[in-house]
């Protein structure tokens, strides 16, 4: 439970920790960030490391100086880049060893194949979307990689969308972040940048279900 409570606090107060640690460790802090947003988006079991509201916090952070701006968005797009590559790879090195079991109740060809054909028409969209998304963008990478959507169109998409979230998010924070009203709001806004999303997903989700829209596994008993 403690470890729960820290980590609730170090994500709505995620200002109040990364400006002491700039204050202790000085340069040392674009390791700390490249290690969590590497984590958090090429980890799988990473999901609930703070993005959204990291990204922002940053920006403001440069726009008063006490960051560069530049090496943050160069360090911070890299880290999400290669964090999204070493999920993909993760799901292409284990997908096919998953789905080999054709005879199996809870692996088959068929969930296979539907996943594989959503992912070469729609995953690059997908890739790009799921950035903005808290927990999506940790697992979409992962279910691309596992779907063995191809590589380089995997790749475009990855960078364009690790481009528009680091890039976006911190110079949104730069301009907007040192606000009076922002700062006195932050943990409700970094409540929205991680809540929002989330019931976007599920009310998608749960019309996509009510409309019988996701690959069906096989029947039972067969």
């Amino acid at each position: 439970m403690e470890i729960i409570s820290f980590l609730i606090d170090f994500i709505v107060h995620v200002d109040k920790y990364l400006e002491a640690f700039v204050q202790n460790y000085g340069m040392w802090v674009y390791a700390l960030l490249f290690l969590v947003i590497f984590v958090e988006t090429g980890v799988v079991v990473m999901p609930f490391l703070p993005g959204d509201s990291l990204l922002f916090v940053v920006g403001a952070m440069c726009g008063v100086g006490l960051m560069s701006y530049p090496v943050s968005v160069g360090l911070l797009f890299a880290a999400a880049v290669m964090g999204n590559q070493s999920n993909y790879a993760i799901g292409r090195y284990f997908g096919p060893r998953v789905f080999q079991w054709e005879d199996s109740r809870y692996f088959n060809r068929k969930a296979f194949d539907s996943a594989h054909a959503f992912y070469e028409k729609y995953g690059g969209i997908t890739i790009v979307a799921a950035r903005f998304m808290p927990f999506l963008r940790t697992f979409a990478p992962f279910v691309a990689g596992v779907a063995q959507m191809t590589r380089t169109r995997f790749t475009f998409y990855d960078v364009v969308g690790g481009a528009l979230w680091v890039g976006g998010i911190i110079t949104i924070g730069y301009f907007f972040g040192n606000f009076p009203w922002v700062k006195a709001h932050l943990d409700k806004i970094i409540w929205a940048m991680i809540l929002i999303p989330g019931l976007i997903i599920l009310f998608g989700a749960w019309r996509s279900r009510g409309k019988g829209n996701f690959p069906q596994g096989r029947p039972k008993g067969n």
